[in-house]
């Protein structure tokens, strides 16, 4: 994420295939497509995401004098080699899906066309952009559908796995429909909404509770929403409908109060009680602690009076589905057609397009997974994004791929709009088969 990333930030074997491709002149022009084999458990759909930042990756990738003396320090690179990558950069072309794209099992989410020394060394960071963000959106998708109409924030930094994902994950959840984040830094650099409440020990480090409320309230004008759960959640909420009338004469408004403990259904149903026979309608609930879709969902169905929630650990970790098997696999070298037919891994060879069909009512109805220069109905899923090196066009706004993402998550069949996983369509055209059919005969793998 950073101006210059290090292209030492890879695997090991990334170099060792670097140094034997340059030795026996292997510099051909080659394929590689990233894609996810198979969905997680409970998973109906994925959604594409981080694209923005491989592609600043590729633009950027260079060694630095420091990396390259670095490398020939780890004392299993001869020097010429090493003196050879000082002039790497990447020259090579890719197509992939828009971010916030819907897809599905073995459609690329990325092809790179490259020389084969740049196309693999790149391999193992665009994996770990792709595979983050892509995991995350997936996972804030399910949160935006089963909570629809809700204000959601992402308040995951603190349980992030470090500060990158933090970042990225508030950005991921975003671009899906999340409404911001709580991490300031997220906001600014992707210009997010932020937003904030209070937390437990404001209260604690006051003798008495309705003066925390107050003197917060003061200190903090526009949009307040105050923690009411510290003590007891009930009778915080009694403090605030006693307080909220002396601020509205001064022109202080409580915008919110937030439970974060307990059974939040029940105490929801009493706090919007407490504040409704105040006459304090305007007063909204914001619920945090916990949280997942599946509680999201039960509270949507019950009806439950909560307007917002903060999600953390389930979010940023993707706690119940953390990691996608997902690949990134050579499909063709030097203009011929390569496929890997390893026990459980076999991949499907060449340039590859995806092809949506819609339904009437415009729902998808239907992937063909094909070679990239066949004809076929449907709308094409692979756009062009970087020609020799350098991108075709600027990226999307956030706002923009955040308004890609509702559409296309508004377009899914219906059964794909639970939180339970239904099939979806995706077959494979009859030219790609009879292609891999052809590799495998060349490679002694047929009949």
């Amino acid at each position: 994420m950073s101006q210059h990333e290090s292209l030492l930030l890879t695997d090991l074997y990334q170099l060792a295939m670097l140094q034997a491709y340059w030795e026996h002149g292997f510099a051909g022009t080659a394929v590689f497509e990233l894609f996810v084999r198979k969905l997680p458990p409970r998973r109906g759909f994925l959604m594409a995401a981080g694209l923005e930042q491989a592609v600043q990756f590729l633009e950027t990738a260079r060694f630095t004098d420091a990396e390259r003396d670095a490398l020939h320090g780890v004392g299993q690179f001869p020097r010429a080699f090493v003196d050879s990558l000082s002039d790497f950069h990447f020259t090579g072309d890719v197509d992939a899906l828009p971010e916030g794209t819907i897809f599905f099992p073995e459609e690329p989410l990325l092809r790179v066309v490259a020389p084969l020394p740049q196309a693999q060394l790149v391999e193992t960071r665009l994996i770990n952009l792709l595979h983050f963000q892509t995991v995350v959106a997936s996972k804030a998708a399910r949160m935006v559908l089963a909570a629809p109409a809700k204000q959601l924030v992402d308040f995951g930094l603190r349980r992030a796995h470090g500060a990158e994902a933090g970042l990225l994950a508030a950005r991921a959840s975003y671009l899906a429909g999340f409404t911001g984040t709580a991490t300031l830094e997220a906001a600014l650099r992707f210009g997010m909404p932020a937003y904030g409440t209070m937390a437990h020990s404001f209260i604690q480090a006051h003798d008495d509770e309705s003066r925390a409320f107050e003197n917060f309230a003061r200190s903090r004008p526009a949009g307040v929403v105050l923690l009411i759960d510290t003590y007891d959640t009930e009778r915080g909420a009694e403090k605030v409908a006693e307080l909220a009338p002396r601020l509205a004469r001064e022109h202080i408004r409580i915008h919110g109060v937030r439970i974060d403990s307990g059974d939040l259904g029940e105490h929801a149903r009493r706090v919007r009680a407490i504040l409704d026979a105040h006459r304090l309608q305007h007063i909204t609930i914001f619920a945090s602690g916990g949280l997942d879709e599946d509680a999201l969902a039960a509270f949507t169905r019950d009806r439950v009076p909560i307007d917002g929630y903060g999600i953390g650990t389930s979010l940023t970790t993707s706690q119940d589905s953390p990691a996608l098997d997902c690949a990134y696999k050579l499909q063709e070298y030097d203009g011929v057609a390569r496929r890997k037919r390893s026990e459980g891994k076999a991949t499907w060879p060449g340039r590859k397009q995806i092809w949506r069909r819609h339904a009437a009512d415009g729902s998808y109805a239907g992937d063909v997974l094909g070679l990239e220069g066949e004809t076929r109905d449907g709308e094409p899923l692979l756009r062009p994004v970087m020609r020799n090196g350098r991108s075709l066009a600027p990226m999307p706004s956030l706002p923009a791929i955040r308004a890609f993402a509702a559409e296309g998550l508004r377009r899914l069949p219906a059964t794909l709009q639970r939180l339970e996983p239904m099939t979806y369509t995706v077959s494979v055209s009859e030219d790609l088969r009879q292609l891999a059919d052809e590799c495998d005969r060349r490679t002694g793998g047929g009949g």
